[in-house]
């Protein structure tokens, strides 16, 4: 049987496309978890056609998996992840057991937001900063070569806005620094400068070195104890010194990470003095990406990339140009769900191609630190992004989550 391997999953979203596409596309699905509810439910993953469960942090637990399956008749085609922190484990395994060209030390990099910015030091998009290593001293003289307050404090490993934090003064960087110190006392500490201008996230796929860019998105962020990215605006046509601009950050990126197959999500913000680099992530973004940007272009892009991970080449072919906007749904107090409203109302909303709810009755439900906390999502599609917005924003405030406090 050929197989695909897949290395973790998220019940819904881009993670789980991949899956889906890779059983269109006729292939045998593994999904190696170290995720216990998972496997309790087994019967919500019909896509998955054999689930192993698995310490997916631990290679040689993984590689006597591969074995087994080797041992029972299975072909491995390729051992892909779409998840944080497996991307790299899953392409190192796929260079043992199955090359296809793909780009391991690049991602291995990109990973490590610390080795990121070490690689793309002093180029013109790269923000000031400095790398604190584990237990070393911070000092007002260290901060030097930084910027003034206020400045952003996060993890080397940090993911989904759960470890960025900003500092406006020396005392709360001091307090940032030591609750991440704690966390994670092996860790290494990226301080950089804050940087202010519209915030943009680009999907783009890389076969043989030559870029396709999927999509450029503007972002929506809601600031409170964390980051959050609560809008995307899916642009149907971008500019083209927008679009230029882009290629040129992205064709510097590629070169100078050596990445000659593979994907990848850049968050950048646009200022006076042109763009700068918020982080790099080796996959298609999260949620709602996949769902998104087909309803802009008709492609799945999940789909796409499962074929370059395969070794074949990715079409990102647009049928159709839609303004698309994706508004996330969060709550501002902690409580356990009663019940949930609201969500026929929003799916009947003028514009709206998808609405969906996470959360099940009884979850305990908290305000945002992390991607993770946003507890719904409507799509909407206009004929401009303004349009799309609108009518993302009005359905999904019908979604309403009542809580036992």
């Amino acid at each position: 049987m050929k197989t695909i391997i897949f290395i973790g999953t998220n019940k819904s979203g881009s993670s789980r496309d991949a899956i889906r596409a890779a059983e269109r596309l006729g292939y045998f699905t593994v999904l190696f978890t170290s995720n216990e509810k998972q496997i309790k439910q087994r019967k919500e993953y019909v896509d998955v056609h054999e689930m192993i469960f698995v310490d997916t942090t631990n290679y040689d637990s993984m590689r006597k998996e591969i074995h087994s399956l080797l041992s029972k008749g299975n072909v491995i085609m390729t051992i892909i992840s779409f998840v944080d922190s497996n991307v790299a484990r899953a392409l190192k395994l796929c260079e043992e057991f199955c090359p296809n060209g793909t780009s391991f030390k690049a991602v291995d990099i990109m990973e490590n937001k610390a080795g990121t910015r070490a690689s793309l030091k002093g180029l013109p998009y790269s923000p000031k900063f400095l790398t604190i290593s584990p237990k070393a001293k911070l000092g007002l003289m260290t901060l030097e070569a930084l910027p003034n307050f206020p400045l952003i404090i996060k993890s080397a490993s940090s993911t989904g806005s759960k470890d960025v934090l900003q500092a406006s003064n020396f005392e709360q960087l001091m307090r940032h620094v030591r609750k991440l110190n704690e966390k994670d006392p092996e860790e290494s500490i990226i301080i950089e400068e804050y940087i202010e201008g519209d915030q943009y996230l680009i999907e783009a796929i890389v076969h043989e070195r030559k870029i396709q860019i999927a999509g450029v998105i503007q972002q929506e962020i809601t600031y409170g104890k964390r980051f959050i990215i609560t809008g995307y605006g899916v642009l149907a046509t971008v500019p083209k010194q927008l679009n230029d601009s882009i290629m040129e950050v992205l064709e510097s990126i590629v070169e100078k990470l050596d990445i000659r197959n593979g994907a990848l999500h850049i968050e950048m913000r646009l200022t006076k003095n042109g763009w700068r680099l918020i982080e790099i992530n080796p996959r298609i973004s999260g949620g709602a990406m996949n769902s998104m940007l087909k309803a802009a272009f008709g492609f799945d892009l999940a789909e796409e990339t499962v074929k370059l991970y395969l070794g074949e080449k990715p079409l990102l072919v647009k049928k159709q140009r839609h303004f698309v906007f994706t508004q996330y749904v969060i709550i501002e107090q902690k409580g356990i769900l009663e019940r949930v409203t609201g969500k026929k109302r929003a799916r009947n909303s003028p514009g709206v191609v998808e609405v969906y709810v996470k959360p099940r009755k009884g979850t305990l439900l908290t305000p945002p630190l992390s991607m993770g906390h946003r507890y719904a999502y409507v799509i909407a599609q206009g004929t401009t992004l303004e349009m799309a917005k609108s009518l993302a924003k009005k359905a999904a405030e019908e979604i309403q989550f009542h809580l036992k406090q």
